[in-house]
């Protein structure tokens, strides 16, 4: 079952607009986009341990992940002709 969120009231709509309108406009568009990131490998190991308190589950979780930086200009052929 799909869980269901309260509706949003109107001014806290036109907040939200708003928000992101004035966020656009602060943002500079010459700065450069954030690197890419791809998870590669997500690792879990449980393990189950006896206390005085009682059973404790001790859970473990690597994730590995590879950035890659977004080139500032794009790559083109050293023989193509300059772009305009």
């Amino acid at each position: 079952m799909a869980h269901h969120e309260p509706h949003k009231s109107l001014m806290n709509s036109l907040g939200s607009f708003f928000g992101h309108i004035w966020k656009g406009i602060r943002t500079d568009p010459a700065a450069p986009s954030p690197p890419t990131r791809r998870v590669v490998k997500t690792d879990t190991e449980h393990e189950v341990r006896d206390t005085p308190q009682g059973r404790v589950v001790i859970r473990r979780t690597t994730i590995e992940e590879v950035e890659i930086p977004r080139p500032e200009r794009p790559l083109r052929h050293p023989d193509s002709p300059p772009s305009r």
